[in-house]
């Protein structure tokens, strides 16, 4: 596997804000699996953004925002993925640029957000929100294509597409490698288990937050930071919550 060496040139590409991966026999059956998977499951024309891009999107703009107002009544540590502001480009239009321009497999946004949730879990007081939201994105995705696909795009490429420097791109890549502990291995197993969490988003996204709010017994705001089992528990009942929970564990 190599980095695609040939490219449009990165100028053109308007937003400003390891070179070689050689996986084993088990990693290379677990990709075969996974593409395979996606193959048949996220059927799309190139102009049109997957099903599972949109609703990654949705799950992590409604953590972002609902923990947003709660870093308003709590200090926060903050990390080299806090920016100094919130970026302007939402987070559905960030994903939808990072997609227009990084030609990475529909796959890898998945095993991103795979990255996310392990990196999460190992840092419990980082909260997923507006200021550190975007440069999870960019760092995750570009790992996961580095991992999953045969050609990906270098740091340099990348940073570009993300609206940062080069300089930058190379220290979260870092940081987040030693934060999941270098654990980039996705068995079919956990793929389709964070894949099936995904395809839940399409249930919430038909209660209204209002509803949901009202439901949870407690202020999303001042209570507490809030968590897929927060959000989980206002759709589904406690037994069914709790058995997604067990296999999924956001920790924002």
């Amino acid at each position: 596997m190599t980095h695609i060496s040939s490219y449009k040139n990165p100028q053109t590409i308007p937003y400003s804000f390891p070179q070689h991966h050689k996986p084993n026999k088990k990693t290379l059956q677990n990709h075969t699996t996974i593409t395979r998977t996606m193959n048949i499951e996220l059927e799309t024309t190139s102009t049109t953004m997957p099903k599972m891009i949109n609703l990654l999107s949705s799950l992590l703009q409604r953590v972002a925002e609902s923990n947003d107002d709660y870093t308003l009544t709590k200090a926060q540590k903050g990390s080299i993925f806090h920016g100094l502001t919130p970026p302007t480009i939402t987070i559905a239009s960030y994903l939808e640029r990072i997609y227009k321009y990084a030609n990475c497999s529909t796959s890898c946004y998945v095993v991103a957000y795979v990255y996310i949730d392990r990196f999460t879990q190992k840092h419990p007081f980082l909260l997923i929100n507006s200021f550190n939201v975007h440069r999870l994105l960019i760092t995750s995705v570009m790992l996961a294509a580095k991992f999953m696909d045969d050609l990906y795009y270098n740091n340099a490429y990348y940073a570009k597409i993300g609206g940062i420097s080069t300089k930058e791109m190379n220290f979260l890549e870092v940081d987040f490698l030693f934060g999941l502990g270098f654990h980039l291995n996705v068995t079919p197993n956990t793929y389709h288990t964070y894949s099936s969490y995904l395809q839940s988003e399409m249930l919430l996204l038909k209660t209204p937050l209002n509803i949901m709010v009202s439901n949870s017994n407690s202020s999303l705001i001042t209570s507490k930071p809030v968590t897929t089992k927060t959000i989980l528990n206002s759709y589904y009942t406690e037994d069914e919550a709790n058995s997604l929970q067990q296999h999924h564990r956001l920790a924002v």
